[in-house]
């Protein structure tokens, strides 16, 4: 059995609660989205208001999210992740609190700032107790607790916001995190660092290329600014399917909105998929840049396909579903890539702030996503707007390609 040995349990049960806290981080994403319709109506807001306070939360975790890597390598990853689920908690807290705009902004800002620890945290844990073999399925296992997360938010905060009224859902969402705080602690050893021996470090750091003492250092790496594009590109597709591909695919095939939202579960299906498919791709195959081209290649084919408006009505669900396969198949493999980019440069003692940084292009992306796609759906460009996807997609293909280069010429020097 894969999980049988002492070494695969340990390495199982690190990846079961990093994953664990990653779905409860992708939870409080979608704590406030659910609440709009109640939120909109007790405080008078306008769509744009409240899409301002998503806008607060992505804006905070990017900025967050590049700073916490310095404080992950400084003082651990497993503190700063307590820390992060504590705020998580609290933003549950305040938002059942708030009197006014203000206090939605603030428990926004408080989930962004929560959020911003997990991407550092979580793949520096994951980097340095699992063992090598098993870090594909570990990184599979990460992104699809991710999406677990997304989707069990609406459900749990409409439904129970429908029953008891919205301040008892952010009161039940804290509580969810203060759930996850104390399994982390009881479980903590699970995210606990090893120590690393002088060979060890030594050996982590074979190949780096020298690049100072600085801890800003890697700023100066062509790989990690293309690592961060990436990111940025494939997220901004994604912020696109997120708020807008139902409306996008009834203009198109003339869905219904209930047919359009299923077609969006289906793309969301599709990535769970794909990414467990991604997982066992990438624990057998080192050429993870080769692996990306491929799915972000046919992912784009098919967006361009659903531009198209060829297809009968029907098959959207389809398309979307096979899709997000697609694109998921390359999840386990783009955080193998970047594992690979910060080895090959300074090692693993910068996977926090690494990491850290590259992510960050998630929030800037999903950030983004509203400027770049909303005046195209404005105009009624539902094609182009899937045209657009697949060029971002293409964009990122190119950036996967160049830093597996770069990554390859590093080690071989």
């Amino acid at each position: 059995m894969l999980f049988k040995d002492p070494p695969a349990r340990t390495d199982l049960h690190a990846i079961s609660m990093v994953g664990l806290a990653h779905g409860v981080s992708h939870f409080f994403h979608l704590m406030l989205p659910p609440l709009f319709p109640w939120l909109m109506r007790d405080f008078s807001l306008s769509f744009t208001e409240a899409g301002a306070l998503m806008t607060t939360f992505f804006v905070v975790s990017g900025v967050g999210q590049a700073l916490a890597g310095f404080v992950v390598d400084r003082i651990g990853a497993r503190r700063v992740l307590f820390g992060g689920i504590g705020l998580l908690a609290a933003s549950g807290f305040v938002l059942a609190a708030a009197g006014s705009y203000a206090g939605l902004m603030g428990a926004a800002a408080l989930a962004g700032l929560g959020n911003c620890v997990f991407h550092p945290a979580d793949f520096t844990i994951l980097n340095r107790r699992v063992s090598q073999p098993r870090l594909g399925h570990a990184f599979s296992v990460h992104g699809l607790s991710g999406n677990l997360g997304w989707a069990a938010a609406p459900l749990f905060m409409a439904g129970i916001a429908g029953m008891a009224g919205w301040r008892t859902a952010a009161v039940a969402a804290g509580c969810v995190g203060l759930g996850m705080l104390a399994v982390s602690w009881w479980q903590r050893v699970a995210l606990e660092l090893p120590q690393e021996t002088p060979i060890a470090s030594a050996m982590s750091n074979a190949g780096a290329a020298p690049q100072g003492n600085s801890a800003f250092a890697f700023l100066g790496l062509r790989p990690i600014w293309l690592c961060f594009g990436f990111f940025l590109l494939t997220t901004a597709a994604f912020g696109f399917l997120q708020n807008y591909a139902p409306p996008a695919l009834g203009g198109l095939y003339g869905l219904s909105l209930a047919a359009a939202t299923f077609s969006l579960t289906a793309y969301l299906v599709g990535g769970a998929i794909g990414m467990i498919t991604g997982g066992f791709i990438a624990a057998r195959s080192d050429a993870g840049e080769r692996t990306i081209m491929l799915a972000l290649g046919v992912g784009g084919l098919l967006a361009l396909v659903l531009a198209s408006g060829w297809p009968p009505g029907w098959s959207a669900s389809a398309l979307m579903l096979a899709m997000g396969a697609a694109i998921g198949v390359a999840g386990p493999s783009r955080d193998l890539l970047v594992r690979r980019a910060a080895t090959s440069t300074l090692g693993a003692n910068a996977y926090g702030r690494i990491y850290g940084f590259v992510y960050s292009g998630l929030d800037v992306g999903l950030a983004a996503a509203p400027m770049i796609f909303g005046p195209l759906m404005d105009k009624g460009e539902f094609s182009a707007s899937f045209v657009l996807i697949a060029l971002l997609q293409t964009l990122a293909i190119l950036t996967a390609a160049s830093v597996g280069a770069r990554v390859r010429l590093a080690q071989a020097g």
